[in-house]
């Protein structure tokens, strides 16, 4: 841990910031986490110390610990989960910036502050205090629109001059399951595709012998995900290709989390079997009364009997049965979605820079680097089309 800076709260007690720079820090925060992160209102699967430790020791790449943690003597007041990233010109990074650990590739969805509740205006003062002394810019994605303390804290530093920017990155659309039963959940579907998933449903158990199995042991587990991400992958290899699990830092941080998810009771990991052979499969994860629709597979062999679609169907059935308040289909607005679901939120990418020359110097640099790849990808449009 570095140094910390002190401020004193409304009821006279002391805040103290510091900054946890070390691996072995952030293991030694595991209880803490747990606890406040439940305390909070941002309490999310992608925020649990689970996913954000195993990211780090997987997916970090250059970046650095720079978690800030807040406290009210021993108490654990607020949690800023964040990341140093330095330059790197061989990258295309010309500016170093702060950002959410479990950024990138791996689909961190609701990314946020993590602040104990009752507490948000002394923790975001403090953090304020903190980041206005060190000057960096700042990057949040995949933030929850409207409903952050990211937003909060950013706004906060607009009030030392910082220039603030807000960009609407992504849509998570999601399904309200609170008081639904199966049957009430696909009465409210369209007549089209409840026939159509009934249908179907009743083929596959009419032509095969149908197991809808969800994983429960380790050694189960590690062949599942496997499985999935090669049905994944060979399902998007005629299509362009999935960043899903196209790395192996990405392979190896799923087969150690989905280990982690089972060992807390959180992984939803579900293989469809017909005649014993593994159609498709879904992984999901059951965390705080919500289920997360992660990812999907199936073989291409059984494309025209429509697991994908089965599948999916059964997964919210399930998460029916064990009293899910909401199913989430993450981040992406694909057609498929729009059938099961009416409702969705909108992601957003907050920035921050601050009022130096730097400052100015990066925010000039980040607007045109964008405004240029969005020329460049208008131009390739265009020579497709002529």
């Amino acid at each position: 841990m570095l140094a910390s800076l002190p401020r004193t709260s409304a009821a006279g007690q002391l805040l103290t910031t510091e900054r946890i720079a070390d691996g072995a820090a952030f293991e030694l925060l595991r209880p803490e986490w747990d606890e406040i992160l439940r305390a909070s209102d941002s309490n999310c699967v992608f925020l649990t110390w689970e996913w954000l430790y195993t990211w780090w020791k997987h997916l970090a790449e250059d970046r650095q610990l720079f978690i800030l943690a807040v406290r009210r003597g021993s108490e654990l007041v607020a949690l800023a989960p964040f990341c140093f990233r330095p330059r790197s010109l061989s990258r295309g990074r010309l500016f170093p910036v702060l950002e959410f650990l479990g950024s990138g590739f791996v689909g961190s969805d609701y990314l946020d502050v993590i602040v104990r509740k009752g507490n948000s205006g002394e923790a975001c003062r403090a953090l304020i205090s903190y980041l206005s002394a060190r000057q960096l810019p700042l990057k949040c994605t995949n933030v929850k629109k409207g409903e952050s303390m990211a937003a909060r804290l950013l706004e906060g530093l607009t009030e030392k001059s910082w220039a603030v920017a807000e960009t609407q990155t992504n849509v998570c659309p999601f399904i309200p399951l609170a008081d639904s039963t199966w049957e009430s959940y696909l009465a409210g579907l369209s007549t089209e595709h409840r026939y159509n998933f009934n249908r179907k449903w009743r083929r596959l158990k009419r032509d095969y012998e149908v197991c809808f199995e969800q994983v429960r042991s380790g050694e189960h587990c590690r062949e599942a995900i496997d499985l999935l991400i090669t049905q994944h992958n060979m399902r998007w290899q005629d299509r362009g290709g999935s960043d899903a699990f196209h790395t192996a830092g990405l392979v190896s941080f799923h087969r150690e989390w989905t280990q982690l998810a089972l060992n807390r009771g959180w992984l939803r990991l579900y293989l469809l079997r017909l005649n014993t052979n593994p159609a498709a499969s879904l992984y999901g994860f059951l965390y705080g009364g919500v289920f997360y629709f992660y990812q999907s597979g199936f073989d291409s062999a059984y494309k025209h009997v429509s697991v994908g679609l089965v599948t999916m169907g059964l997964a919210i059935q399930d998460a029916i049965g064990e009293s899910a308040e909401e199913y989430d289909l993450l981040h992406g607005d694909e057609a498929y979605k729009s059938h099961w679901c009416r409702h969705s939120r909108d992601l957003v990418r907050l920035e921050s820079f601050p009022p130096s020359a730097f400052g100015t110097v990066c925010r000039l640099s980040v607007e045109l680097g964008r405004a240029s790849r969005a020329f460049a990808r208008r131009m390739t449009a265009r020579g497709r089309a002529v």
